[in-house]
């Protein structure tokens, strides 16, 4: 079966519908009920509750709660890089930025203006430079953190459709990750610009920022924007800058000769926060 025909499903699903009762499933504080599911979510698709810095299920209140959980102290320590990895999940793709546009999968790229919301001028800063995608499964740890030191200057919150993000849906549907509902947070650093885009997807009850808070719902179809002061926020390599509740996909644009990426990363190479991202360019 082509992927084109194992996402046909996907356009005919009542995705916003679906993604809002999720949503308040997840916030639900259900007791037993929500013990039990997180029992089977934990079970079935193997995550590692000695890593949280609470692994007991029975103590979270609401599947959210569990969802978002911190790690213990220590368990992703820092590489001695320019760069480390945001998140924990598998590389979806990574490379050059050629000219505009990025490659989403085989038969697929979309460009780096329509990924923030159609600002030309904000992504020529990133023409013929570099991005990478990073897939978040249900299995992963869902917060976000910063690959670089870096100085908030915009947040754009760009609603869209909630398609999934897997593998399958990417080979499947055209411009998927500019296609999607995201929240584009614009960041410069010693380095340089950077954008840090978190893309939402079915079930994705709603995506946080550290200094904004859930940023969705409300679900509105006009772009919004938030400017921010000079040093209003700054983050440290490795803080934590958002959550996926309910996860999803991280998307990263560098400038031209900003990053050279770690040598041993692949497509489908599973990869953990903090780890080596890649090298300032000489």
């Amino acid at each position: 079966m082509s992927d084109r025909l194992a996402v046909l499903a996907q356009y005919l699903l009542p995705k916003q519908a679906l993604t809002a009762l999720a949503g308040k499933f997840a916030n639900a504080r259900a007791g037993d009920l929500t013990t039990r599911v997180i029992r089977w979510f934990v079970g079935r698709y193997g995550v590692n509750m000695l890593e949280a810095a609470n692994p007991d299920i029975q103590s979270y209140a609401s599947f959210n709660e569990f969802f978002t959980r911190p790690l213990r102290e220590g368990a992703r320590p820092l590489a001695a890089a320019d760069f480390v990895c945001p998140v924990d999940g598998a590389i979806s793709q990574f490379g050059a930025i050629e000219h505009d546009n990025i490659f989403q999968a085989k038969g697929h790229n979309y460009t780096a203006a329509a990924l923030v919301g159609g600002d030309r001028d904000l992504a020529a800063q990133f023409q013929d430079g570099s991005f990478a995608t990073l897939y978040l499964s249900p299995k992963d740890y869902h917060r976000i953190h910063m690959p670089c030191d870096g100085r908030l200057k915009r947040m754009i919150h760009v609603p869209g459709a909630l398609f999934s993000v897997n593998p399958a849906t990417a080979r499947g549907v055209p411009g998927l990750f500019a296609r999607n509902e995201r929240v584009v947070c614009v960041f410069d650093s010693e380095h340089g610009a950077f954008v840090l885009t978190l893309v939402g997807a079915t079930i994705v009850g709603s995506m946080a920022t550290v200094w904004h808070g859930v940023v969705n719902p409300p679900r509105r179809r006009d772009v919004r924007e938030w400017n921010y002061d000079e040093g209003q926020v700054a983050l440290k390599k490795g803080e934590e800058m958002g959550r996926f509740l309910l996860g999803s996909t991280v998307v990263m644009l560098f400038p031209k000769n900003c990053l050279q990426f770690n040598p041993e990363w692949k497509p489908a190479r599973a990869i953990r926060m903090g780890e080596m991202m890649g090298m300032r360019k000489n």
